[in-house]
């Protein structure tokens, strides 16, 4: 599945400011979905490197206006990208499905309670530390094993406070408090995410490690998020969030010919 990235925020690293009026954000998600999105994740914080926390206030008043208007026009999934139970709560209310947490329900201690009223989906990440602070030397002995051990932990922690585990999906946090390094590693070992049991979602489109590996500036590094993509499909990964909606179906539409060996197309 393809999830489309809609930063309706002044700061975020690649489309900041962009999509803040929600007239503009509604045409850019109904844009997605006729490129092939399968779920709009809808955020109104940003999570880059350095970046400060917002009011529950400000980012509802950023996201419900998208969400309520999406939600009239598509029967596309909606996700909410948020680490607040008051705006999980308030974007369910309003038509999402999903709750995209990168903090994988620690930050809110009200976040597991929403999740399991309302039946939510859940996409369980991994961080170190904070937005502001993550990319301050973070440090691991073996990325691959600590990152998936923990999103397993998340799981089993989850299950026993009544949330079905089938609601969850688990995302191994590319460029959330990891170098470069600890980025390829990850990549490279998928298959340890894998190991949970659950789907995986994969969030690396026009991410710093690839600027790093390829030398190119964030507008410049679709060629590196598209070869990414096609990697993690081929190893096993289930959603793809990006913010280059038509090029990934692309590539998903090919490699899933090649894979089947037969296409309807011709």
């Amino acid at each position: 599945m393809l999830m489309g990235i809609l930063n309706v925020t002044p700061d975020s690293f690649s489309d900041g400011g962009r999509y803040a009026d929600p007239e503009k954000a509604l045409e850019r998600a109904m844009q997605m979905i006729e490129e092939g999105a399968d779920i709009v994740d809808v955020g109104g914080e940003s999570t880059r490197p350095g970046a400060l926390a917002v009011d529950s206030e400000n980012e509802l008043s950023r996201v419900l206006p998208v969400i309520e208007q999406l939600k009239s026009r598509t029967d596309a999934l909606i996700s909410v990208d948020t680490r607040k139970s008051a705006v999980a709560e308030a974007a369910l209310q309003a038509g999402a499905c999903i709750i995209n947490d990168i903090s994988a329900l620690e930050s809110d201690p009200r976040m597991a309670e929403v999740a399991r009223r309302y039946k939510a989906g859940l996409i369980l990440m991994h961080k170190k530390g904070e937005p502001r602070d993550m990319q301050d030397n973070p440090h691991y002995e073996n990325v691959a094993e600590e990152v998936g051990n923990y999103l397993q932990g998340r799981i089993n922690f989850l299950s026993r406070t009544g949330i079905a585990a089938e609601t969850m999906a688990v995302d191994p946090g590319i460029g959330f408090g990891k170098t470069a390094a600890h980025n390829v590693a990850l990549i490279a070992h998928i298959e340890k995410m894998r190991e949970c049991g659950r789907p995986l979602v994969i969030g690396l489109s026009r991410k710093r490690f690839l600027g790093l590996l390829t030398g190119r500036a964030v507008n410049e590094r679709l060629a590196a998020s598209l070869g990414a993509l096609a990697y993690c499909l081929l190893r096993g990964a289930n959603v793809m969030r990006v913010h280059d909606v038509k090029e990934s179906r692309d590539v998903r539409e090919v490699l899933n010919a090649f894979l089947s060996g037969e296409t309807a197309a011709c």
